[in-house]
């Protein structure tokens, strides 16, 4: 048997399934067709947007294969949901209230004040963000952006802001908004565990498959990611508090911290001159993520539904429409709270029958197979799991409070993936005999079963030609049975990758410009993730970094950690060698693009003692790989 370059069309098992989802939920219902696509007035006429050296960040013609009917490639209801996404232009939502949806994974939203443009969440990355804006502004007038807005600190909502605002506007007082704690989860994400995430991302949102019926489709929660650059600009005003009001270019605003719900960091606004409610990514049409595939901090769902709770407190008798940073609106005063609570009720679900289920004793994956969410539930459509999951989202919550560990002294100390393998496939009699055997599970549709007992064969022996063509076909048909779009393209990518080799990151969040907005202390800690502990146990270096005009800096590196100190005290001991330099310069040398030697050349920098020590401890710093891998050892 010969490696496949794929893919394959369904198999009679998973077109058969697919078909069954047409008949169980109601097709012919175009609400939110008509919602998606209300108060549309254009969209761009070139389709390709591309990034500041030319290459194509995002295109809007990619998923024109929508139109057609749902193959048996697709789950039905994930086809629906990606044809509903893909609807791209500007929308108007309200008088004064526009949003560029299509262009990204999430929306741009622009409120119209007495000057200019208020912009909230400007998208991914920069070529996107400001197609976005040459759109607004071509239908409604070059208006100059008057301040920018995140509603939370995932990359997709501020990661374009470059591409909106320039430096000389943001110089001139144009104000940037967020929810307190908001850069410090921002750091959090995109850089301390960013190389791991990103390349955890590739897989999730499938950026780098081919678009089409038997590739990538969508994510659930929009197109997928953009590829362009990634910017950050630091907040100039922080939102503290559930009530605080703040008018920016005349456009009055009220906001709702919900701090860890869908992130860390996020808020509500809700705009009384307009009767709108912007549920930033708290409310969308389809079931959230309570863990990220791409890895997270796990999200509280009792919090969240008492938030959602709150909105409808807050905000819910003065809402004519609601709308978020993904998807499309909700008008009307009684659905507009309708939905809030459905969405609470979901979330709540999920919470409360976890915790009932696992105070029963069950496990993780015994609570996944039996949790069914109430028939009202799954009646809504947006209660749908087409980003977040039941199977998923349970397992979160038990994350939440049990931890990873299920009480089954069997799964404390398992043998880590290789050397699991290499015994189980021994066991089972050999590599040959396992794909044998699975591959009569393929036949009989059991692919759910095909890419657990053939993983086993891949990090036993990942050079088995036939065990890496077994698993990508097994996993290509789980893919096309998914009605989760983030699923479909981890069992995408997963066959991708062993049929043709890794697609690397193809959206990277550790650029320079997300690095310049770290604090020193941030980027103190982003040094001490990358040391290399093993290899410096008894190694022991202090260097003190004397910043001008600024309070001493020093690194003392002992048992293989890399500890950061802040002033002159107790704890930061005696140097091997000090720096004196400049604020602006010390970030230089931690982020790579100079070296205190060379600041010293150029008169920039003073150093006193044993500059060797320098060396010495930026050379037990390791480089994260953005190509690790996944689907093999």
């Amino acid at each position: 048997m010969t490696r496949s370059s794929g893919p394959r069309p369904a198999e009679p098992v998973i077109a058969a399934n697919n078909a069954q989802v047409r008949e169980r939920f109601p097709f012919d219902d175009t609400r939110d067709l008509d919602d998606a696509r209300r108060g549309f007035l254009g969209t761009a006429e070139e389709p390709l947007i591309r990034d500041a050296g030319g290459a194509v960040a995002w295109d809007l013609a990619a998923y024109g294969f929508l139109d057609q009917d749902c193959p048996d490639t697709a789950n039905p209801s994930l086809w629906r949901q990606a044809r509903l996404c893909s609807e791209h232009g500007l929308f108007e939502v309200v008088e004064g209230i526009y949003q560029v949806r299509g262009f990204d994974l999430s929306n741009m939203t622009l409120v119209e004040g007495e000057r200019g443009v208020f912009v909230i969440d400007p998208l991914l990355s920069a070529g996107p963000a400001a197609a976005a804006l040459a759109l607004y502004r071509s239908h409604r007038g070059d208006r100059p952006v008057t301040g920018v807005l995140y509603t939370h600190s995932h990359v997709d909502h501020f990661g374009g802001v470059r591409g909106v605002v320039t430096e000389q506007e943001l110089a001139a007082g144009v104000p940037v908004l967020a929810p307190q704690g908001f850069l410090v989860h921002a750091v959090k994400e995109n850089i301390y565990a960013g190389t791991a995430m990103a390349r955890r991302a590739a897989y999730m949102y499938g950026a780098a498959l081919a678009k089409g019926p038997q590739g990538q489709i969508g994510a659930g929660l929009g197109p997928t990611t953009s590829t362009g650059a990634v910017g950050l600009v630091p907040p100039t005003t922080d939102i503290t508090r559930t009530g605080q009001a703040e008018t920016v270019d005349g456009v009055r605003m009220v906001f709702q911290l919900t701090p860890g719900t869908e992130a860390p960091a996020e808020l509500n606004i809700h705009f009384p001159d307009h009767a709108a409610l912007c549920v930033a990514e708290n409310a969308t049409h389809n079931m959230h993520n309570l863990l990220t595939l791409r890895g997270a901090e796990v999200r509280d769902p009792h919090d969240w539904a008492r938030y959602l709770t709150e909105a409808i407190d807050l905000f819910g008798n003065a809402s004519d429409v609601a709308f978020a940073s993904h998807h499309w609106p909700v008008w009307g005063r009684e659905r507009v709270i309708a939905f809030l609570a459905e969405q609470r009720d979901m979330y709540a679900y999920l919470h409360d029958q976890t915790l009932r289920m696992l105070n029963r004793g069950m496990t993780p994956l015994e609570i996944a197979e039996e949790f069914e969410l109430p028939p009202g539930l799954q009646r809504a459509w947006h209660a749908h799991g087409y980003y977040g999951s039941v199977s998923h989202n349970t397992k979160a919550v038990y994350q939440k409070y049990l931890g990873w560990f299920d009480g089954n002294p069997a799964h404390l100390w398992e043998h880590p993936p290789v050397e699991a393998a290499t015994r189980y496939v021994e066991f089972m009699g050999g590599a040959d005999e396992v794909v044998r055997r699975a591959r009569k599970s393929f036949e009989e549709g059991d692919f759910r079963w095909v890419v657990q007992v053939v993983n086993h064969v891949l990090f036993a022996q990942p050079d088995h030609e036939q065990a890496r063509v077994l698993q990508a076909d097994a996993l290509e048909q789980l893919g096309y049975g998914c009605e989760n779009g983030t699923w479909r393209n981890f069992y995408l990518m997963g066959a991708h990758e062993l049929r043709h080799g890794s697609v690397g990151t193809p959206t990277a969040t550790t650029s320079s410009d997300v690095l310049s907005a770290l604090t020193l202390e941030q980027l103190f800690d982003a040094l001490a993730i990358r040391v290399d502990g093993p290899r410096c146990w008894d190694a022991e270096i202090t260097v003190r970094w004397n910043v001008r005009d600024g309070e001493p800096h020093t690194q003392l590196l002992r048992n293989g950690v890399l500890t950061h100190v802040v002033g002159s005290g107790p704890a930061a001991g005696s140097p091997d060698v000090e720096v004196a330099l400049d604020e602006a310069d010390l970030r230089g040398v931690l982020l790579g693009s100079t070296t205190p030697g060379a600041l010293a050349e150029q008169g920039r920098a003073e150093i006193t003692g044993d500059a060797g020590k320098i060396a010495e401890l930026f050379g037990y710093l390791a480089e994260p790989d953005p190509d690790f891998a996944i689907v093999t050892p």
